[in-house]
């Protein structure tokens, strides 16, 4: 397998001859790994490993429906798709838009492969498909929502906390009033509208699409909500469920070990992502295994054609269609041919 260092080689050794190496190596691999598998691929990957965590734009949002759209389009919907997810989670109304759109696209035939981490909303995404790939690297994370970035079920207990307080102790009303003042009348109610809503879409789900020929789809489908939400059980948003933890709840997880030639695609394209995150300003890349990518630059702009280096620009989400150099760190594109050797 192309490892780590493998990978950050054959980069370099096409930086020296003039070509522009991070896209060439990430293309050659996902189309490999499209010819191992007969099925569309798609990677959607955020950089937030790699980047401050006040960095905007890291998650899922709703402008990815663009960058989605634009990877799906001329691609034969009929063999489904191979969803490459590497994401620390985002809105789920996000969530929910592209979940929808991709079912339609795919028929639901839709597999999801974590090479490291899908979080969050990239667990509900991973739900949605009707299999899970995962390695013995891989983590999934807990679905509880996050509401100005505290869990709502804790502030829920919280509340109940101060309530059942106060009821033992009146004289501790003072102090608690300090504390549950922080939030404004209706607040308690989005926490369990949000509670809700995220437990409700990942079951329908999981029902729909998972376990739709399960017999015991039902029961299988509540006590893995039951226990991805539960913030008591998971004590952190952070959590991270490795994938004995996922076959253990009765998620449907493949073993990315199981098919050797699988598994040296998967990570060599995941660590020419991570090397691509090190190695330029792009934030966020969705891009298929044609080579068509959308790009979310935090410093610098990209154009559709060759243009000249270093358009200040900040967060911008450019399409790269296949032989256009992404910036480096310094918004300087790298030098080379325009056409792709994955074409």
């Amino acid at each position: 397998m192309p490892g780590w260092n493998t990978v950050l080689g054959e980069i370099g050794k096409r930086q020296q001859d003039g070509r522009q190496a991070i896209d060439l190596v990430r293309r050659k691999y996902l189309k490999a790994l499209h010819k191992h598998t007969g099925r569309n691929v798609i990677a959607y990957y955020s950089g937030w490993l790699n980047r401050p965590s006040n960095t905007p734009n890291l998650q899922v949002g709703d402008d990815d429906m663009n960058a989605f759209m634009a990877s799906v389009h001329k691609l034969k919907r009929e063999d489904g798709l191979d969803l490459i997810l590497h994401t620390p989670g985002g809105d789920i109304a996000a969530t929910e838009s592209l979940v929808k759109y991709l079912w339609t696209m795919f028929d639901k035939d839709i597999r999801v492969i974590v090479p490291q981490l899908a979080m969050s909303a990239g667990t509900m995404i991973a739900c949605s498909s009707r299999e899970i790939i995962m390695g013995k690297q891989s983590s999934l994370g807990p679905i509880d929502p996050q509401i100005f970035g505290m869990p709502a079920q804790a502030i829920l207990d919280e509340f109940q906390l101060a309530v059942d307080s106060i009821k033992a102790d009146p004289s501790s009303a003072p102090l608690w009033q300090q504390i549950i003042s922080r939030y404004h009348p209706s607040f308690l109610v989005e926490c369990v509208q949000a509670i809700r809503w995220s437990k409700e879409m990942v079951e329908a789900w999981l029902l729909e699409n998972m376990f739709q020929n399960d017999p015991a789809h039902a029961q299988k489908a509540r006590d893995i909500v039951a226990f991805l939400s539960d913030h008591k059980s998971t004590a952190t948003h952070s959590r991270h469920l490795p994938v004995s933890k996922c076959q253990e709840i009765n998620l449907n997880v493949s073993m990315l070990e199981d098919d050797k030639e699988l598994q040296d695609l998967v990570l060599t394209v995941h660590h020419a992502y991570m090397h691509t995150f090190s190695m330029s300003a792009a934030i966020k890349i969705t891009e298929n295994h044609l080579g068509v990518a959308t790009v979310l630059m935090g410093n610098h702009q990209s154009n559709h054609q060759p243009s000249p280096p270093g358009h200040a620009a900040s967060e911008q989400r450019i399409p790269i269609p296949p032989g256009v150099a992404l910036p480096d760190q310094q918004g300087q594109k790298q030098q080379g041919p325009a056409e792709s050797e994955e074409k």
